[in-house]
């Protein structure tokens, strides 16, 4: 397991030892509480990022053939076509507590840790701001087509999509989860120093690509 930071920045509690077996006790019977607290929360919205993206195309047409057995390859002339197409897109990155239940919770005396189930990131929105996309047509060439710049602007969620294990946006995600649980524990009578909120394990970028949920509006 991967203990995330939990801000155990709190005192260690004071009181003479007849108090510490009331401490164990309340501890206890907060367990079945605590899943049914978090439990409410179906999903746990910690992270949103927003990303600008310019999605660029260029082609252009060349005369390819043979001439006395020599491979030949011509760029025509006026035949060029570029497109940049920008875009902005917001990701979240949430923890869904559907199945979280007493299996996610260790207790060794007064200590407690929360393992919490692996973050999702979902795209949920993506735009194309039209009015600043650009393009250059030779005087060769027909223009995009609308199918065409409808399979650019895919492309370019697709690079989006992809570029999300390396943005980070896991990390933060664990951090801020364990940000809002630890006041919940705390209300429930457990020290900060005794908190631990903790993760499956370290994810490689094969893993993160898994947690990925596209539900992108255009």
């Amino acid at each position: 397991m991967i203990a995330v930071a939990a801000l155990l920045t709190g005192c260690s509690c004071q009181g003479d030892k007849s108090e510490q077996p009331a401490a164990v006790y309340q501890a206890i019977d907060t367990v079945p509480l605590l899943v049914m607290q978090i439990q409410q929360c179906t999903r746990l919205y910690t992270t949103e990022y927003k990303v600008h993206k310019i999605v660029t195309h260029d082609d252009v047409v060349s005369l390819r053939g043979s001439l006395f057995k020599q491979d030949i390859n011509i760029k025509l002339p006026l035949g060029d076509r570029k497109v940049a197409i920008p875009m902005d897109a917001t990701l979240k990155a949430y923890i869904d507590f559907s199945d979280f239940s007493e299996k996610n919770i260790e207790r060794h005396g007064q200590h407690i840790t929360i393992l919490l189930p692996d973050p999702q990131v979902e795209l949920t929105s993506s735009k194309v701001n039209q009015r600043e996309i650009r393009s250059y047509v030779g005087l060769v060439r027909a223009g995009f087509s609308d199918a065409e710049l409808s399979g650019y602007e895919q492309q370019g969620r697709e690079a989006i999509i992809q570029s999300i294990p390396r943005l980070g946006i896991i990390g933060v995600a664990r951090e801020n989860a364990a940000r809002a649980l630890v006041p919940l524990l705390q209300q429930m009578g457990y020290q900060e120093q005794d908190i631990t909120i903790a993760f499956r394990k370290e994810f490689q970028l094969n893993d993160i690509r898994k947690f990925i949920e596209l539900r992108h509006e255009n």
